[in-house]
């Protein structure tokens, strides 16, 4: 999986025997290729930003082009593929799977791209590029502006440790087939509900903003949660353990909230908020953020010790 930028800038001198040039000759990847690349349970446009040999194994340095490059990661020659036709099409059957592909208008296939942030911009350009003259273009051109300085405004900085249990995270499910036992606790209702405590407490009686943004955060994981936060291989666990009358955040914890700040700032581009009220938001969230690192012995599992999956995900 992903190494820290240590364990890359680790010396090469094991790399110096005779066989190493064989292996460097399979390199199926160069510096300033545009790729396709699995993040978790989806496949993004990405371009390798370097390539070298370490430890007896290629590594590629990439960035996830949309993305803050607080994104950008070494990856094994695993998670990488070609920007072919043929690989874009499998990218799309993946987030038709996800639930995410919306792009179909005019009979047009999806785009290569996953809806990330990047996508509404390439979505705006095209409304701008193909919208008649006139006041129709002048609208398309007002909702371009307005979107686009929400997007620049919604900026959620995940804590390196934190960024950490996400691929952990990814792993313990895709790689080792394990899941996270439920219920948990503290579920994330449970966790939202200390936070509101402990800010009471530091705050005094003004945290009914900060109660505003825990009800939506609540709100937004609870549906985000079977749409676009599982994995292929949790589906049925979700199916077996929530009901109709059981919410997904009583269920779940900290390890699925944290997927949500991933989502986060995508999901938020689509709803209108003022600016002052946006970047207010923004901050509650990243102290939450510091919130859930701070706690993460006490809120986050240090291995999946839950029901074990087989390949197919039954």
């Amino acid at each position: 999986m992903v190494s820290s930028s240590k364990e890359e800038s680790a010396s090469d001198s094991e790399n110096s025997s005779g066989d190493a040039p064989e292996s460097k000759s399979k390199s199926l990847f160069s510096a300033g290729e545009k790729v396709l690349a699995y993040h978790g349970p989806r496949i993004y446009e990405a371009k390798v930003q370097k390539a070298e040999f370490r430890k007896n194994e290629w590594r590629y340095f990439v960035h996830y082009l949309g993305w803050n490059k607080n994104w950008d990661e070494w990856v094994g020659m695993d998670r990488l593929m070609k920007h072919s036709q043929e690989n874009i099409i499998k990218q799309q059957a993946l987030d038709k799977k996800a639930g995410v592909d919306k792009n179909t208008k005019s009979g047009r296939s999806a785009q290569a791209k996953p809806k990330s942030s990047a996508d509404t911009k390439v979505d705006k350009e095209e409304a701008k590029n193909t919208a008649p003259r006139g006041k129709k273009r002048k609208a398309d051109s007002s909702i371009e502006k307005d979107n686009l300085s929400a997007e620049k405004l919604v900026k959620i900085q995940i804590p390196p440790n934190l960024k950490k249990l996400l691929v952990d995270d990814w792993e313990f499910i895709t790689q080792q087939n394990k899941l996270v036992k439920l219920p948990r606790s503290p579920s994330v209702d449970d966790i939202l509900t200390k936070y509101l405590e402990y800010r009471s407490k530091k705050d005094g009686m003004m945290v009914d903003a900060t109660g505003e943004i825990l009800n939506g955060l609540r709100c937004y994981f609870d549906k985000a949660l079977p749409v676009i936060l599982l994995y292929k291989k949790e589906h049925q666990q979700y199916e077996d353990a929530v009901s109709d009358n059981v919410s997904p955040s009583s269920i779940y914890g900290a390890e699925h909230l944290l997927r949500l700040f991933v989502k986060l700032p995508e999901l938020l581009t689509y709803v209108k908020i003022e600016e002052e009220t946006l970047i207010g938001m923004q901050q509650k969230l990243q102290e939450f953020l510091k919130y859930l690192q701070k706690n993460e012995s006490t809120f986050f599992l240090a291995e999946y010790d839950g029901p074990e999956v087989s390949g197919g995900g039954d």
